[in-house]
């Protein structure tokens, strides 16, 4: 067996210290340098010579102070005979400043006292480059998902959450932190839901493998409520592992509703534009058939007063004679709706036309079994309108909701004002059947009736929206249900100057 020397023991050290790729120095205990490998010199330009006997402090920072140990481990090295590193900037080459990792490493004699220290010096201004941008990128993308409208949450293949902007913590009304803490992503959806995106994500139908495009569902927030969104979502892979997953969700409740509303005004227009056509029409008709009518019951009657009362045409004659009164009402009726002269305009407070529509109406057999209430706010409420146009209104109303109530049951009128909005309001309300839901367009229809046609011709509400129109205000169907129907009339609130007379 061959041993080696210590010449060549020593040779062997010298070439590993030499072939370091971080410049490296040889210090003793008083940090004075004895050696530098290759790297060194290389870095440094400068020969073995020029700076043996030196300390690290005037080759590093050309001067006689030592560093502090608060920023310089070499002290902490040789009482804890351990290695230790600081990161600091320093002018290493030229004039330009760098990034260095300096390790300073305890070189021990056969007592195991610290002999030397080898310190090495690595250029780490790419490295600290590269987190800087790293960090600013990370920042950056931050910004973005915390500054989006729409809510995003990530998380990991159990459910965690991994992640959510504030977006998200508006929609699902958790902090990320207690999300992260104590939910789980199927928390946010309805039982089973989660599992059903999750198959859409891996399918290739819905967007492609790992992809969910636009998809409207169903999340639940805190408080239990369900809300219509549309979710775009992902599957993140590490390479072919699913690692997690994110979801983007826009908040449709905004959107539903405008678009309801929209719906809403365009079937005003549609309604109006009927409305408009058909009233033109209904006045020519009602003008054409109604001297016809007049003649039929004219002879009708003369006929009828003729023959015996045995005479079996008189039951048909009679029926002749109903049919006819039903068509002039018919025509009545029409020439209401197709009114051509404008509203003969007064004030008066709103409170007195249910007051006087009730008196005129309140004696007939209908209201036997009916209950009355009277919700009527004592403020001060004035419209300007036709009092007798918006009288017709109030009974027409009034007489459907006690049909609707097959004659029997509790008839609320409520009346009230929003100051601000300059607005009166008049509610009337049965606890009848209610409207079913695939009528509610049409209720205001012309000729539109659920009743026999015995009861009715459909034109009472449309005639009341015109009237209602006419005089500057809206009316609708506030609210239906099998409990009962709630109509709403809305004007507007008038305030009178200080010569305006009020009834």
């Amino acid at each position: 067996m061959k041993y080696i020397t210590v010449t060549e023991e020593f040779d062997w050290r010298i070439k590993v210290f030499n072939s370091l790729p971080f410049p490296s120095l040889i210090l003793t205990p008083d940090k004075v340098i004895i050696s530098a490998n290759r790297a060194f010199l290389e870095k440094k330009r400068t020969d073995l010579e020029k700076i043996v006997g030196k300390t690290c402090h005037q080759v590093f920072y050309d001067t006689e102070k030592p560093c502090s140990q608060a920023i310089c481990p070499f002290s902490k090295v040789i009482a804890e005979k351990k290695s230790q590193s600081t990161l600091r900037r320093t002018e290493f080459d030229g004039n330009e400043e760098l990034w260095v990792e300096r390790m300073f490493s305890p070189i021990l004699d056969e007592n195991g006292d610290v002999k030397f220290i080898m310190e090495s010096v690595q250029n780490l201004k790419r490295v600290i480059t590269l987190e800087k941008k790293s960090i600013r990128i990370r920042q950056f993308l931050d910004n973005i998902i915390q500054c989006s409208p729409n809510a995003i949450v990530s998380a990991d293949r159990q459910g965690t959450i991994l992640l959510m902007n504030q977006a998200a913590e508006d929609l699902f009304g958790y902090s990320m932190e207690e999300a992260i803490r104590t939910k789980n992503a199927e928390d946010f959806y309805s039982f089973g839901k989660a599992k059903k995106i999750m198959r859409k994500m891996r399918s290739d139908i819905y967007g492609g493998k790992g992809r969910l495009s636009a998809t409207q569902v169903n999340v639940v927030n805190a408080k239990g409520e369900t809300i219509p969104v549309e979710m775009t979502g992902a599957i993140i892979y590490d390479g072919e592992e699913e690692v997690a997953t994110t979801g983007t969700f826009y908040d449709l409740r905004e959107k539903i509703a405008k678009d309801k509303k929209l719906k809403e005004v365009l079937i005003q227009i549609n309604r109006s534009e009927k409305m408009a056509s058909l009233g033109q029409l209904a006045a020519g008709v009602a003008h054409e058939i109604n001297n016809p009518l007049t003649g039929i019951l004219l002879y009708a009657n003369l006929a009828l007063e003729r023959l015996d009362k045995a005479d079996p045409l008189r039951k048909h004659l009679k029926s002749v004679i109903n049919d006819t009164e039903r068509c002039k009402d018919i025509v009545k009726d029409l020439l209401v709706y197709s009114r051509q002269t404008s509203p003969t305009k007064e004030t008066f407070q709103i409170n007195s036309l249910i007051e006087e529509s009730l008196t005129l109406i309140r004696g007939q057999k209908r209201f036997l079994n009916i209950n009355l209430v009277k919700k009527m706010s004592g403020d001060m409420m004035l419209i300007r309108a036709d009092k007798n146009q918006l009288i017709q209104v109030i009974i027409n109303l009034t007489m459907n909701a006690i049909d609707a109530m097959d004659r029997k049951g509790t008839l609320t009128f409520r009346t009230y004002r929003n100051k601000p909005y300059k607005k009166v309001y008049i509610e009337v309300s049965d606890t009848g059947c209610g409207i079913p839901e695939e009528n509610l367009s049409k209720v205001f229809d012309p000729f539109f009736t659920t009743k026999g046609p015995e009861k009715g011709t459909g034109l009472g509400l449309s005639t009341s929206y015109g009237i209602v129109k006419e005089n500057g205000g809206r009316i609708s169907i506030k609210e239906t249900s099998p409990r009962g129907t709630t109509s709403l009339i809305e004007l507007p609130l008038y305030t009178p100057d200080e010569n305006t007379s009020v009834l």
